[in-house]
């Protein structure tokens, strides 16, 4: 039975491929032969349709529907692969990335880097308890406050303490070998710090070097105590960034001046003088369920590729 589970599984991955609405076509797309990156989803931490929206349609049209945001990074010639963010999705997101990059043994990821503890972004790490697979040693890579914080509160701690999780400490900008040709380098970015500080990271192969920043407060902010969006931008090939709202209003009857994510119209605004070939790295990510450009038909998303930018879509590949 294993046995025809898992050629129906390598057949379904040899003519499936994620449609830009997160469905399904009939079109395959071959794997890249080097390392690469795969959007496994781009909603923020709830998803949408959202927990309580009862009369979103989305419930009875799952093809509109979204996944939080997390990336899988696959090299072929290992068989690795590793995942950003462990999200209340993991279950789905990782058997996405596994039919995509081909079934193996290994039932569990090689490894799970964190950004910070909000909910869309390490509950999914529940899924590796005695509960649930069982997992024993999956390496998670977390800022030092983030590992401190799975470490010393319940339930997590639990992962740590039966093994099923093993810790490794990051340090900001220093890089992390991952094979001969991946590396990963963790930075800090301003958001929200109730529990743990919030990483962003650049992905590096041995061509290109892709940026991810899904929450941040403000460019503002990151302008007084780090990089800066611009000059983050020449130093990456692709900037994967917080595009959480669409613009102020979006949230009827609350007011959003204070909400701690730079709005998409916001970015294209202090990005409007740019060079179209900056523009183009930017590819938007981590949408609430109320952003409109979730839909790659809306204005909202014309708009957003009328001024050179994009929004990143379900299974979309990115090659390293």
């Amino acid at each position: 039975m294993r046995l025809m589970l898992l050629a129906f599984a390598l057949l379904l991955s040899s003519c499936t491929q994620p449609s830009p609405n997160g469905s399904h076509s009939a079109s395959p797309t071959p794997n890249p032969d080097g390392p690469y990156l795969m959007i496994l989803g781009i909603g923020q931490d709830g998803g949408a349709p959202q927990a309580g929206s009862h009369l979103d349609s989305r419930w009875e049209d799952a093809s509109e529907a979204h996944l939080a945001t997390s990336l899988g990074l696959v090299d072929p010639e290992s068989g690795n692969r590793w995942m950003f963010e462990a999200t209340p999705d993991f279950r789905r997101q990782w058997f996405d990335l596994d039919i995509k990059a081909g079934l193996r043994e290994k039932r569990v990821p090689d490894g799970i880097f964190l950004t910070h503890a909000h909910i869309g972004h390490y509950t999914g790490l529940m899924f590796l308890g005695h509960e649930s697979i069982g997992a024993q040693g999956v390496s998670v890579f977390a800022l030092p406050r983030m590992a401190s914080f799975l470490t010393e509160n319940g339930p997590w701690s639990q992962l740590v303490k039966y093994g099923n999780i093993d810790l490794s400490v990051l340090e900001p900008e220093r890089a992390v070998k991952l094979t001969d040709q991946i590396q990963v380098t963790p930075f800090i970015v301003p958001h929200r710090q109730e529990f743990a500080e919030t990483a962003g990271y650049v992905i590096e192969g041995p061509s290109k070097r892709i940026g991810f920043i899904p929450d941040i407060d403000s460019w503002d902010g990151w302008d007084e105590t780090g990089l800066g969006l611009e000059a983050f931008l020449e130093s990456v090939d692709v900037a994967l960034v917080d595009a959480t709202f669409f613009a102020d209003g979006e949230l009827q009857g609350r007011d959003m001046s204070g909400f701690p994510h730079p709005f998409i119209t916001y970015t294209m605004d202090r990005l409007a003088g740019a060079s179209e070939a900056t523009k183009s790295k930017v590819v938007f990510i981590h949408l609430n369920h109320s952003n409109p450009a979730l839909s790659p038909l809306s204005p909202e998303s014309q708009a957003i590729l009328t001024a050179g930018f994009r929004v990143a879509r379900p299974g979309e590949v990115f090659e390293l």
